[in-house]
């Protein structure tokens, strides 16, 4: 039976690496679980994928069984903390337009099938604006984009946010501010990226949270276990959880289709344009 609930499906990119991109996804992905959501978090780093390193966790399989056939989507899904449930990056996603149809329709089959138990879909992408990362995000109904005190975050996190709205028409963008001193940097961040984008392109910039530098995060990477989980109390879990309940109180926006599948769908459609 279908889920008869729309799924909320984020991406959370950034431009540059090394801005704590996938650490927060699976740190949100954990919270919002304990929320009471059910949530999928997809690594979709098809060159270096780390969500499971961040977990511990170590995938037998990936998409690329799915693809084969050889498996299930539900059957190569691992499941963290919390009931978190994380998809495995797989190679075989890299080029979507060159799926056979019958690749194409067991992505999608797969998809159809945990939407019935999903609420939230988080596409952790890879650093970057390389084609694959950029279809991702179009196919998604929310993007987050990470930034952090560094020019060159600043400027990439531009770059990408204008290819998306140049190219492709997107015009909505959330911004979270990672690692930064305090609420006032990370409001300074945002208020240099909106005179560049006020400027020059047509979007609405969202500020929805700051996480702070914390040497709690880094001693969690170290043990393999999220931080929201490994030090509750510490300054950056807090700013997570706060910063999940705020994407929690967003609407979801209304999308035509069979929601997840509706998300594979135009990732292989996006592919094949490339």
């Amino acid at each position: 039976m279908r889920n008869m609930k729309p799924v909320r499906v984020i991406a959370i990119t950034s431009g540059k690496g090394a801005v704590g991109k996938s650490n927060l996804s699976v740190n949100i992905g954990i919270t919002l679980s304990e929320m009471g959501r059910r949530v999928a978090l997809l690594d979709a780093d098809m060159g270096l994928a780390n969500v499971d390193i961040l977990l511990g966790m170590y995938p037998e399989y990936n998409l690329s069984h799915v693809l084969k056939g050889e498996k299930t989507l539900n059957e190569i899904m691992l499941v963290g903390p919390s009931g978190l449930r994380i998809i495995p990056a797989s190679s075989g996603l890299q080029q979507m337009s060159d799926m056979s149809l019958s690749e194409q329709a067991a992505i999608i089959r797969g998809f159809s099938e945990i939407d019935q138990a999903t609420d939230v879909l988080i596409v952790d992408t890879a650093a970057g604006i390389s084609a694959n990362v950029v279809n991702f995000a179009r196919a998604c109904q929310e993007i987050i984009v990470v930034v952090c005190d560094e020019p060159t975050s600043l400027t990439d996190a531009y770059a990408f946010i204008k290819l998306l709205n140049r190219d492709y028409g997107l015009s909505s963008f959330n911004i979270v501010a990672n690692m930064v001193q305090s609420p006032q940097q990370g409001q300074g961040l945002f208020t240099k990226l909106t005179k560049v984008t006020d400027r020059y392109l047509d979007v609405a910039l969202n500020y929805i949270g700051a996480v702070p530098f914390d040497e709690y995060l880094r001693k969690s990477v170290q043990k393999q276990t999220p931080v929201v989980k490994a030090f509750p109390q510490s300054k950056s879990a807090l700013a997570i959880r706060n910063l999940s309940r705020v994407i929690d109180a967003r609407p979801i926006k209304a999308q035509a289709g069979g929601y997840l599948e509706f998300f594979v769908e135009r990732m292989i459609q996006f592919g094949m344009e490339g």
